[in-house]
């Protein structure tokens, strides 16, 4: 008797000794197996190139285009056939939000880890406009820049800043009593552009440098401080703004945190910058009726005083824990500032300071 046979009948010896009830499960079993095993076969086809390499094209990838839109050009140039594959692969991998802008010669026969590497390196056009913005500076600042070194035209600029449509999740949890919708989240750099580049390429490259610098980490400590992101990008910037030495951001913050966790009048006297627009402050200012006066009210102010940079809104996250309350600046050239715990050791650094 051959193995066929064999098999076969030990099969029918099995099915008959089996009851219905372990037969239907059986049943079942066998074909929840076909169904993956063709959903597999079919999802995997769906991962293989279109082509074999024969069509080849230039694609553009613009300034501040999101990973859907890549992967929307891609499927509409032949260059992959499911979308959604594609997208769970980058997400796999961690490759959503940074492929790099450029101008990419493609083929059909190119694989997603192909795809994707070609993407991610970035061939960057070099025809363009290179700028700088410092940390620390306004919306109306960046936009004046940017119009005299002829690049924006700053009506339009800070016309989009309030009203501009930007695919970003943080934009949605900003306030709607802020002086300006996008202070603080124009995130400072230097940034080479397109000559054709619009007022809007400009603006939504420069949130897509903040989106990469917030990350996964940056978002998991601001949970762990049970504070928004609006709330750390608002006090990073009045960081950015008193400290004028690295090693002393982290310090400064914790002081800031001190001072709201006991409701703290914050007497930052970069909020009074802010809305006078003048970089001294008089008596006067401290009591002047604005919702950004940190003199007159307890808490944040509604809004970043500007735009910080990296190294203030890590170390407003991962501030220095102390039971520092006060600083005040040493006046001895080093832009340094001496610490205190107490008004009383404050005013003995405060006279010190009047004497360096």
């Amino acid at each position: 008797m051959g193995l066929v046979d064999n098999v076969s009948k030990l099969a029918k010896n099995l099915l008959a000794n089996m009851s219905n009830r372990a037969k239907v499960l059986l049943g079942i079993a066998i074909a929840i197996l076909v169904v993956f095993i063709t959903f597999s076969v079919v999802a995997y086809s769906q991962t293989l190139p279109p082509g074999k390499g024969e069509n080849e094209l230039t694609v553009d990838i613009p300034i501040g285009t999101s990973t859907v839109q890549v992967v929307n050009k891609l499927a509409d140039n032949g260059l992959i056939k499911n979308k959604l594959l594609f997208r769970l692969y980058l997400r796999h991998n961690d490759y959503e939000g940074k492929f790099q802008a450029g101008s990419y010669q493609l083929h059909d026969g190119l694989s997603y880890g192909e795809l994707a590497e070609i993407l991610l390196s970035g061939q960057v056009q070099r025809e363009g406009i290179r700028f700088t913005i410092p940390e620390g500076f306004k919306v109306e600042q960046i936009a004046e820049r940017l119009e005299n070194i002829g690049i924006a035209d700053k009506e339009v600029f800070l016309n989009l800043v309030q009203n501009g449509e930007f695919d970003y999740w943080f934009i949605n949890q900003i306030p709607q009593d802020v002086d300006y919708r996008l202070e603080g989240y124009l995130f400072p750099n230097t940034y080479e552009i397109h000559v054709d580049s619009t007022e809007w390429d400009i603006i939504n490259v420069m949130l897509g440098q903040f989106n990469k610098v917030y990350n996964a980490d940056f978002i998991e400590r601001t949970e762990e401080l049970e504070l928004s992101v609006h709330e750390i990008v608002t006090l990073a910037s009045i960081v950015e703004r008193e400290a004028m030495v690295d090693k002393e951001r982290p310090i400064i913050a914790g002081v800031f945190h001190n001072r709201l966790d006991i409701n703290m009048l914050l007497q930052s006297c970069a909020t009074i910058y802010y809305f006078t627009g003048r970089e001294f402050i008089l008596n006067s200012d401290t009591v002047i009726d604005h919702p950004y006066n940190t003199y007159k009210y307890p808490g944040l102010p509604p809004g970043p005083v500007g735009a910080p940079g990296a190294k203030s809104l890590e170390s407003t996250l991962f501030y220095e824990d102390t039971d520092y309350l006060f600083f005040v600046t040493k006046k001895d050239g080093s832009s340094e500032h001496y610490f205190a715990k107490t008004y009383e050791e404050h005013r003995a650094n405060d006279r010190k300071s009047r004497n360096n």
